[in-house]
Order: C-alpha cells, then sequence, then structure tokens
C-alpha cells in the first residue's frame, strides 16, 4: 500500500472539471484508490464522492493505493494532483 499526502493548491478546489479527470484516471488504474480529507474517506471511482468531500484549495488530502500496480499508480496521481489539477 502507498498513501501520499498532496495539499490542493487550486483555489477553487477539486470541482466538477477535475473531479471527472479525476475518475477517468483512476478508472484506467488496477489498484484500489481511495481519498481522504479529514475523517472522510472516499473511493476515487465517482465524481459524486469527490465533489461530496468539498475539497477547497488548501486542503490536505490523502491518497492510498493499494494493489497490483500501486507504483505505477502513484506516479500518475502525483503528476495529477501536483501538475493537472492547477490547470482544470
Amino acid at each position: 500500500m502507498i498513501i501520499k499526502e498532496y495539499t490542493i493548491v487550486a483555489p477553487e478546489g477539486i470541482h466538477a472539471r477535475p473531479a471527472t479527470a479525476l475518475v477517468r484516471l483512476v478508472k484506467k488504474i488496477k489498484s484500489a484508490v481511495t481519498l481522504t480529507k479529514g475523517d472522510k474517506t472516499i473511493q476515487l471511482n465517482s465524481m459524486l464522492n469527490i465533489l461530496g468531500l468539498t475539497t477547497k484549495g488548501g486542503d490536505i488530502v490523502t491518497v492510498s493505493i493499494d494493489g497490483e500496480n500501486e507504483e505505477e499508480a502513484a506516479s500518475v496521481l502525483d503528476a495529477f494532483f501536483n501538475e493537472q489539477l492547477a490547470s482544470l
């Protein structure tokens, strides 16, 4: 299991467009991926789950990856949270 922590840099947080991109990205990953904010943990397989976290800019989230391609998934998710999220 790989656990990574990210600070949401986009001022508007994870809204509909990045949530959709994140779900599409995670569907290509064979590992189970969860996102935690505070005391709430969700599966990253539904845009509604992601939007339900109401993640705003400056929030800290934790991503957990568990499965057969953890290293590859961690690299892809790093790129999403560190580069793509700010541009969506």
